[in-house]
């Protein structure tokens, strides 16, 4: 029961259970501070922007691709690019989260 006396939600049930097995885990909840959703939101920002710019950089470049095989490489390099994007991304979110950043 809640505080006011009526009866948990199916969510706050579950929601508790959740709790309980993240505790059991050793697993604890850490609550942002404003400067860590800003830092967070400026990174997806600029991650959202670099991707979009690596996607514009490689249509001109399938547009001006006639080699079959000279294709399949700028499809490799966007790949691997967007993947680097990724993890670097990640890094700097974990980075903020922890306080590093």
């Amino acid at each position: 029961m809640t505080t006011e006396g009526a009866p948990k939600s199916r969510l706050e049930l579950v929601m508790e259970k959740l709790r309980q097995q993240d505790e059991a885990q050793g697993i604890t909840q850490v609550t942002l501070t404003d400067a860590q959703r800003e830092a967070i939101a400026t990174a997806k920002k600029g991650y959202e922007a670099k991707v979009a710019q690596r996607r514009i950089m490689h249509q001109t470049a399938m547009m001006a691709t006639f080699d079959p095989g000279a294709a399949l490489e700028r499809e490799e390099e966007l790949r691997r690019d967007l993947a680097r994007f990724e993890r670097e991304h990640e890094e700097v979110l974990a980075a903020i989260r922890r306080g590093d950043a």
